[in-house]
């Protein structure tokens, strides 16, 4: 080969080492945090207050009792604990669009837990995704969020953890299609989306942002579920807290967005909303917020909800196009009135619905059965008011239990479906057209 040949082949093999270096970073996108702007640092290099670990008033509790509350707050019996099934002993069911993945038992249990864990194994796990066998794990497991976990925090959740009693018990085999069975793929994945690296504060924020930066991002991962995915399935934070729809839920928008987002809530509604799950003129938490409001963020320490609070409002406005810029009134008190055109959905709403809801949407009964004010009939596609309809809520909030039951074994996709239209047409600013195909697709992202 010629000089000039030599030359030419080494420009093309740096142009396509630098063409596939700047399509990988495309992909992967910017840090979650990468949007404040101001400078990190180690948090051993950190002067102010340390914002990881638990709050103040526990500085002298036990590794067990401090591990039970950072595993609250990041959730883990929620997705570890099957319907009816003891928690995290595992099972509960991930439906993908390849195929369902189901969670493991995390119980101290030698045979079918992680009672065998050592302490590298269990950080391993936690934050690189990796098992004690070396098999990676699927990001099912927010590994990707738990990354910024300390060590400290971390082997606290698993001081906790190791002192439950162990449960016997082996979750069903993922059922998942090709390629997508196919573990070792993991690790070129995690390669590519997983920072493996600590939580850094920013000297630029207060001690609270940052502590609320650690809540947030680490332990309750509000990413994973309110920020859209990219191509590779990892979260796209160019529209970081956006909205996404998730294991058959929308998880609405959360930027500071005042039209679409939290920027029009007051401090004291975005509050109220993680600690009860309500928060009046803007609807009740439902589905997988639900649960996350009643087994975490009711369980966190108030100065940890305002914490997420000051962190939250600095997120960069993103709208969602597709919601309305202004929320419905209350609709007329009168059935002859409003929107009646499906007589189907207002047939199901009358005999199933207005005895709690009432036919102006601002319940009689309970404020957080309020529909008024609430994103779900807002949506135009309805997804969260078909899954309510189909799944029903329980709800157990400092205020008492709050439930509605499922209408999913008692009504057709095609009744909820109409049901859901009738709701977003009479409650929110424009009418839905979802079919019963959809229901029924809805359906099967949810049950277990």
């Amino acid at each position: 080969m010629t000089p000039a040949a030599r030359r030419i082949l080494g420009s093309v093999i740096l142009i396509g080492v630098v063409g596939a270096a700047g399509a990988t970073l495309y992909v992967r996108g910017p840090g979650p945090m990468a949007f404040s702007g101001g400078p990190k640092v180690a948090l051993a290099d950190y002067k102010g207050p340390n914002p990881t670990g638990v709050p103040a008033n526990m500085t002298n509790a036990s590794p067990i009792e401090r591990g039970e509350y950072l595993a609250r707050a990041a959730d883990c019996m929620v997705c570890h604990t099957a319907p009816g099934g003891k928690e995290y002993a595992g099972g509960f069911a991930f439906k993908l669009p390849f195929g369902t993945l189901y969670s493991t038992n995390i119980t101290p249990d030698k045979e079918t837990g992680i009672g065998n864990y050592t302490d590298q194994q269990f950080l391993d796990a936690v934050r690189s995704g990796k098992r004690h066998d070396g098999a990676r794990l699927y990001p099912a497991m927010p590994y990707t969020s738990y990354t910024y976990m300390t060590d400290a925090d971390t082997l606290a959740v698993k001081a906790y953890l190791f002192s439950l009693a162990p449960v016997r018990a082996a979750p069903p085999e993922n059922t998942l299609a090709f390629p997508f069975n196919q573990r070792w793929a993991m690790t070129f994945w995690s390669a590519l989306f997983n920072p493996d690296t600590r939580f850094e504060p920013d000297t630029s924020q207060s001690p609270e942002w940052n502590r609320g930066a650690y809540l947030v991002e680490a332990l309750a991962h509000c990413g994973e579920c309110h920020t859209p995915r990219n191509l590779g399935f990892a979260l796209d934070n160019r529209k970081k807290f956006a909205g996404a729809l998730t294991a058959g839920w929308r998880a609405f928008n959360i930027t500071s967005d005042k039209t679409t987002g939290l920027g029009g809530w007051s401090d004291d509604d975005v509050v109220s909303y993680l600690s009860i799950g309500h928060a009046k003129g803007h609807g009740t938490a439902s589905g997988p917020m639900g649960e996350a409001v009643d087994h975490s963020f009711s369980k966190m320490a108030p100065t940890d909800i305002k914490a997420m609070v000051a962190f939250l409002r600095t997120v960069p406005a993103m709208p969602s196009p597709d919601l309305p810029a202004k929320l419905a009134p209350p609709a007329p008190p009168s059935h002859r009135d409003g929107m009646t055109a499906n007589a189907l959905g207002k047939t199901v709403f009358q005999g199933a619905c207005v005895s709690c809801h009432g036919w102006t949407g601002e319940s009689a009964l309970s404020p957080m059965a309020t529909l008024t004010g609430a994103w779900a009939v807002n949506d135009p596609g309805a997804t969260n008011v078909a899954q309510i309809v189909i799944s029903g809520t329980k709800r157990h909030t400092p205020q008492g239990a709050l439930s509605m039951p499922a209408f999913g074994k008692s009504h057709s996709d095609t009744e909820i479906a109409a049901v859901a239209n009738y709701v977003t047409a009479r409650f929110g600013s424009k009418g839905s057209q979802i079919t019963a195909s959809d229901v029924a697709d809805l359906r099967k992202q949810t049950e277990q």
